[in-house]
């Protein structure tokens, strides 16, 4: 086998145990600081609807591996140097706390690694279309959603006695904490899985697009391993600090991200779980009053989205360019 297709094939996993590992958050965060679960179990229940999530479809995968970048105009090293900027950036924000998107990493990274080598032209619009959405349902659509559902739960149980609801919905937040688990595999998992099907038509294994059955498994196990290793400091930063949730809140957060996660799964939107978790957590605090989001924080968690697309776009490009400009 090509040695540049075996190293590209370690920088997805090395990605994708990265994407496991700095995105357990957004499955556990609210669950983990409402007290419902402990750390231990809550990752250990991502491990499991994670990996499930990734065998739910290939819509995603598709997406990305035919609709971002002109598979034509691209090799394998424009591949690897995309690669090398999600590793590399989200490493580093998660030694801080910060929650990044392993979504807009890899969309960054291909374009960056792209334009280095094949100009703007190699850019595919069908594809980035479906990004601008995505961003839209994660920034806007999950802020909404638990914003006027939260709002919704508070009237329809406003007559129950609290120690009913309280257990109920402590029982509720468990099940969509997996639910969010299930919907973060079927599609954060999802891109890395496109990325490989990509790799493998460049390097001549495949004659087509597809994606093996192998390639879902290899990944989904090496996502589930990432995961298991969790982002503790992001988990205290998301869930602890930033918004002071109660059980039933929990739920609402959890509905209205996996909602809107689930809806972009099947049409094949790459969206960011991590903004649609924490959007929901921040609508979920803010159907109360607007004081109840700790907007520092939230600053905080924004400036690590705004340097996502530039850093990891640049990180690509340079890698990109120095491999065209020194090995051809």
């Amino acid at each position: 086998m090509d040695p540049v297709l075996i190293v590209v094939i370690l920088l997805i996993l090395a990605a994708e145990f990265v994407n496991g590992w700095t995105d357990a958050p957004n499955a556990i965060a609210t669950v983990v600081s409402t007290r419902v679960m402990s750390r231990g179990s809550a990752v250990a229940m991502a491990v499991v609807f994670n990996v499930i999530g990734v065998f739910s479809g290939t819509a995603v995968a598709a997406t990305i591996g035919k609709g971002i970048v002109d598979s034509g105009a691209i090799n394998l090293p424009t591949i690897g140097a995309a690669l090398l900027g999600i590793i590399i950036w989200s490493s580093v924000a998660a030694r801080f706390g910060m929650p990044t998107s392993e979504s807009h990493a890899l969309v960054a990274g291909l374009a960056g690694a792209s334009l280095a080598v094949a100009g703007p032209e190699a850019l595919l619009w069908e594809g980035w279309r479906k990004v601008l959405i995505g961003l839209f349902l994660s920034g806007v659509v999950g802020f909404l959603f638990a914003f006027f559902f939260t709002r919704l739960v508070r009237r329809a149980v406003a007559s129950s006695p609290p120690s009913s609801t309280g257990k109920s919905f402590r029982r509720w937040q468990i099940i969509t904490a997996a639910f969010m688990a299930f919907n973060h595999g079927s599609n954060d998992g999802q891109k890395f899985i496109g990325v490989f099907a990509l790799v493998l038509l460049l390097g001549g294994v495949t004659s087509t697009f597809q994606v093996p059955i192998w390639v879902v498994l290899v990944c989904a196990l090496v996502m589930g391993l990432g995961t298991s290793v969790g982002g503790w400091k992001i988990i205290q930063e998301m869930g602890m600090k930033m918004v002071d949730l109660r059980p039933w809140q929990g739920f609402c957060a959890q509905v209205a991200a996996g909602g809107t996660i689930f809806f972009a799964s099947r049409f094949g939107i790459p969206l960011s779980t991590t903004h649609t978790i924490i959007t929901s957590m921040m609508g979920v605090a803010a159907s109360r009053k607007l004081r109840h989001v700790r907007w520092d924080i939230a600053g905080h968690v924004a400036l690590a989205w705004v340097l996502t697309f530039p850093i990891c776009g640049a990180i690509a490009y340079v890698a990109a360019y120095i491999v065209k400009r020194f090995f051809g």
